[in-house]
This record gives C-alpha cells, sequence and structure tokens, in this order.
C-alpha cells in the first residue's frame, strides 16, 4: 500500500527520527510511503542515503494535492493540510487514518490505543480517525523495531567500530555515550569513579562540557551520526544517557544501562511520565536497586538532589537485558500497525 505520513518537526531531531525510522522500517516490508515534513535538512545527516520505497516531499498547507494512499498517518498530533483532508473525503473508499501518539508507559495508553474519533465537521466531515499509541505492553501499539535489528546488533564489533571512530578506546575504560538536554552538574562526579571514555553528541552535551574535566575521564566529541550510526554507539558504550523518545527506545533495544532524560513540559506531567517507565522497568528488582535507580535518574531530570554514586553496574546491566528480552518477545510497532489498518479496511 502507499502510506502517507505526515510530520512536523517541533524541535530537536526526535519527531523526524522516528518519521524516518517508520517510512523507513514500512518501505522495508514492501510497502511505499510518502513522507511530508515541513524541515527534512536533518535528513542530510540521519539518513544520507535515502531508502528506496520512501518519498520525501515538503509539507505546504494548500496547492494541489496527489491523490491519498490507502493509509494516512499522523505523527503525534500534527493534523494534516486542509486541501489533502478534502482529497481524503473525496476517496471513494477512505483511506484509513492514524494519529501515531507520542510513546508513554502509563495506564491511559492501554486504554486510548484503538479508539476511534469520528470527523463530524471540517474538511473531513464523514471520515474517522484511529488513535495508535505505542507503548510496553501487548495491549498498546508496541515499539519501533525493525526487523534485522537483533542480527545487526549481534554482528556488531564494538572494538572495531571504536577505532574507526578514532577513539584510542582503552580496554580498562567504561564507554559512556552522553545526549541530553542541558543540565550536567551530576555527570562528572558520577563519571570520576572510573576511567571513562565520554562520547557526547553534538548540541548540548558539547556546548555544556566544562573546561577541566575529571581525572579519568576523556571525552570525544562526535559529528552528526546516521540512524544506524547512532545504534552503534549505543551498542558500543556501557552507560547511555538519551533523551526524548527515539533515542529512548534505541537505547533500550542495545539492552545496556541507560539513563532518560525526558522531555521537560511546564505542567509537570513529565515526571509522572518518567516514573511510570520506571515502574514498569523496575517490577521484580530488588528494591534497593530500584531505589538507586530512581534517585539518579530523578536527579538527572532535575526534579532531586543527585545522589553520590550511580546504581551496581552488574545488577543494572541484568535488569535492561532482561528489560529488552521481555520486549523482543511482543510484536513490533509495525507489524502491529499493519494489522490495525487490515483489519480497519
Amino acid at each position: 500500500m502507499l502510506w502517507d505520513l505526515f510530520c512536523r518537526v517541533i524541535d530537536n531531531h526526535g519527531d523526524l527520527g522516528v518519521a524516518w525510522r517508520l517510512a523507513a522500517d514500512l518501505a522495508a516490508r514492501g510497502e511505499r510511503a510518502r513522507l511530508w515534513v515541513d524541515d527534512a535538512s536533518a535528513l542530510a545527516w540521519m539518513a544520507p542515503q535515502g531508502a528506496a520505497g520512501v518519498e520525501v516531499l515538503p509539507w505546504r498547507d494548500d496547492g494541489a494535492f496527489p491523490e491519498p494512499g490507502e493509509v494516512v498517518v499522523e505523527l503525534f498530533g500534527c493534523d494534516p493540510p486542509a486541501g489533502f483532508i478534502q482529497r481524503m473525503a473525496a476517496q471513494p473508499v477512505a483511506p484509513a487514518w492514524v494519529n501515531l501518539e507520542y510513546l508513554s508507559a502509563e495506564s491511559y495508553v492501554e486504554r486510548s490505543h484503538g479508539l476511534q474519533s469520528p470527523q463530524f465537521c471540517g474538511p473531513g466531515a464523514g471520515l474517522v480517525k484511529w488513535f495508535f499509541y505505542p507503548g510496553f505492553t501487548p495491549a498498546t501499539g508496541g515499539l519501533l523495531r525493525e526487523g534485522d535489528l537483533a542480527a545487526r546488533r549481534a554482528a556488531f564489533d564494538r572494538a572495531a567500530w571504536l577505532h574507526a571512530l578514532g577513539a584510542q578506546w582503552q580496554p580498562h575504560e567504561r564507554v559512556v555515550s552522553l545526549f541530553c538536554y542541558r543540565r550536567l552538574e551530576c555527570l562528572w562526579p558520577w563519571l570520576a569513579q572510573r576511567p571513562t571514555l565520554l562520547l557526547a553528541t553534538p548540541g548540548a552535551a558539547q556546548a555544556d562540557l566544562p573546561g577541566a574535566l575529571p581525572a579519568g575521564v576523556r571525552v570525544l566529541r562526535l559529528p552528526w551520526l546516521t540512524q544506524h550510526d547512532y545504534d552503534h554507539l549505543l551498542w558500543a558504550a556501557d552507560l547511555n544517557f538519551v533523551r526524548g523518545e527515539d533515542s529512548f527506545v534505541r537505547a533500550q533495544w542495545a539492552g545496556a544501562p541507560f539513563v532518560w532524560q525526558i522531555y521537560e513540559q511546564h505542567d509537570g506531567v513529565h515526571a509522572q511520565k518518567l516514573h511510570a517507565f520506571l515502574d514498569r522497568f523496575l517490577a521484580g528488582c530488588e528494591p534497593a536497586f530500584g531505589a538507586a535507580l530512581r534517585a539518579a535518574w530523578d536527579a538527572w531530570n532535575g526534579l532531586t538532589t543527585a545522589p553520590p554514586a550511580l546504581p551496581d553496574e552488574a545488577t543494572w546491566r541484568s535488569a535492561s537485558a532482561r528489560w529488552r528480552q521481555s520486549l523482543e518477545l511482543q510484536h513490533d510497532l509495525i507489524t502491529r500497525l499493519q494489522g490495525f489498518i487490515t483489519a480497519r479496511r
């Protein structure tokens, strides 16, 4: 089928990152995708080779629009242009219209996933929009995961990749990746406790690096990485600091310890989202480890004072590996989305 995907880049790169992974994964499974986006500039480094079966088109609010595909997906409630919706409503068989929502571990996701929103007025009057929620349980829309991801991860050579990067990694060093919003104060005491190679991504992670680093901590300032190479970065690291949604999901597929910096919202609801995920991730874990991880995540998100140390790394690695295995037992987002569309057509 032909899928029309609509994305507005609000800030940072996560919106476009999710949209591109969605489009590329659909195409890899034999579908065709048109990605309508208002700012595709980051694709120059994120996906410089493009993808067969994916066409990137500039978002426009007016003018003549082509015939819609069989499926229309608006990412994160961005509302397709009125002219395109009018063409949807004029089709003899209306496209399946899906709002792919933001990821959350909160309980409302299971209640809201798959609900419909009939359109009673406006350019889409008579159409039905369906809500599709990514999530961490079988009752949600799942997580983006390419079919070859596990095989690529298994074939990955950490030492060779770090060498090609020019990292001069020493086997006794802990490798830490850093992708963050601002707020790095508590990082340095955590890293200073053992020799560390810190791989800092462009943006805030590099902008806030101090002039003098703790003894035993080395920093490599990374260039912009393709999505595949960002996966490699997460696989190469012993500990990953990630942010937003896309890198958060990729860290879970890496299966290594990670700390998530959630996008801060003015009304404070981001704290609820953060804790909802921790409640799921830590289910069945030792209480002492759970308390230590909660303290570290809260501090990294500016919710509490930072603890003097990070959780026990061996316990953390085991918990992260178990979590990844539990997610791998579930169907991925594209598989669920394709089934969802088929059932409604």
